[in-house]
């Protein structure tokens, strides 16, 4: 019996179902030997792409997709979702808007418009398509994007209650929302998953925004606070897409990275700057490294844990003897709170309490304005210290 292009669709379709990436793009590439263009081929390796955070190769088979049959809702309704992964939130937005006059009743382009639209910093436009999308799915994940929306549009009560719509696995960071809101006891961190899926969706659009309009100068801060040290090796803690290893590379004979953030450390990757990454959570990983690195250095990391005790002792463990640590806080009256910007906020001294009790002492101490959010300046907090 011949095989035809249509019956390795559905056998890769099939692998894809089952969670096997790869075997599902083996036959989508035969069904292309057979089949050269094939739109359908195009959409699920683009598809597949995408789910591999392949994002350049998932725009090339989503354009090629689209470019063979322009009318389809499902080819477009990918496509869209491939741009807004990349970071292009105006192209994609504008192909979800195309899609939803097809398919008004599409819950899924409903929730990734209204993703992208927050994204975009119009929450209150992304209000609608999210309501729509509850309404027609009102699944845990839609509730945490309306949620969220809610909260970036001003609607704290609104907010409130669709956070508390969400139940399963996605029921912790909902809860780190309410608590950002005031309602209910902070956490001792924000949810591991939240900060990676987070900086996954910032990475594209990571250095544009914190260079442009956030004014982002936390790691040149700390760089100057290294000046005049023997280079060494060097940790940098929370490398995002390697602005801060930027900045730490002179005072670097070996410079690693660590992320939560696969897509982060993509972009950091590309760079070539860094000897070794690493994709790991920082209260993990250190105290696993002891005594590996001269210095270990954290711009904008740990405004992301609320008990900073763990984090100071796996700090000093993973220091040489001598060794310095720099790092930001962002500056607060209390000893710690959950600011609504879903950050912690610390207080200095308390913060170079908990630090000399872990076994680090401070050596300089800087007020400084870390980056603006919404247009007003973040007061912040750098240290120096030393094993």
């Amino acid at each position: 019996m011949r095989i035809t292009a249509e019956d390795l669709l559905r056998r890769g379709a099939e692998r894809h179902r089952a969670g096997d990436i790869a075997g599902a793009e083996g036959f989508y590439r035969r069904a292309m030997r057979l089949a050269p263009g094939h739109p359908d081929a195009e959409n699920l390796l683009g598809v597949a792409a995408r789910q591999r955070g392949d994002l350049r190769v998932a725009l090339d088979h989503a354009a090629r997709a689209v470019a063979a049959m322009p009318d389809s809702p499902l080819f477009l309704s990918n496509q869209g979702a491939a741009l807004a992964e990349a970071g292009q939130l105006g192209p994609a937005i504008a192909v979800m808007q195309r899609v939803l006059e097809m398919r008004p009743d599409d819950a899924v382009t409903l929730r990734n418009l209204g993703q992208a639209l927050t994204a975009a910093g119009e929450a209150q436009a992304a209000l609608a398509p999210l309501r729509e999308a509850v309404r027609l799915a009102p699944l845990p994940e839609v509730w945490l994007a309306l949620a969220h929306a809610l909260k970036e549009a001003g609607e704290r009560d609104e907010a409130r209650e669709a956070a508390r719509r969400v139940s399963g696995p996605l029921s912790a960071q909902a809860g780190f929302l309410l608590a950002a809101l005031g309602e209910g006891e902070a956490p001792p961190r924000a949810p591991a998953a939240y900060v990676r899926e987070l900086f996954d969706a910032f990475a594209p659009r990571f250095d544009a925004e914190l260079e442009g309009a956030l004014g982002y100068r936390t790691p040149a801060l700390l760089a100057a606070m290294l000046e005049g040290r023997k280079p060494g090796r060097v940790l940098d803690l929370g490398c995002g897409t390697g602005l801060s290893g930027l900045a730490l590379k002179p005072f670097a004979t070996r410079l690693e990275g660590l992320d939560l953030s696969p897509r982060m450390l993509a972009e950091a990757r590309g760079r070539g700057i860094y000897d070794a990454l690493h994709e790991a959570d920082l209260l993990e990983f250190l105290p696993k490294r002891p005594a590996a690195w001269d210095v270990v250095a954290a711009a904008d990391v740990l405004n992301y844990l609320g008990d900073l005790a763990p984090a100071f002792c796996a700090i000093r463990k993973a220091l040489r003897p001598g060794g310095t640590a720099v790092f930001s806080l962002e500056r607060g009256e209390a000893p710690v709170a959950l600011h609504e910007g879903m950050r912690f906020r610390h207080n200095p001294d308390h913060a170079a309490r908990l630090a000399e009790k872990a076994g680090l002492r401070v050596e300089e101490r800087r007020d400084a304005a870390l980056r603006q959010e919404k247009g007003v300046e973040v007061a912040g907090v750098l240290f120096r210290m030393r094993r």
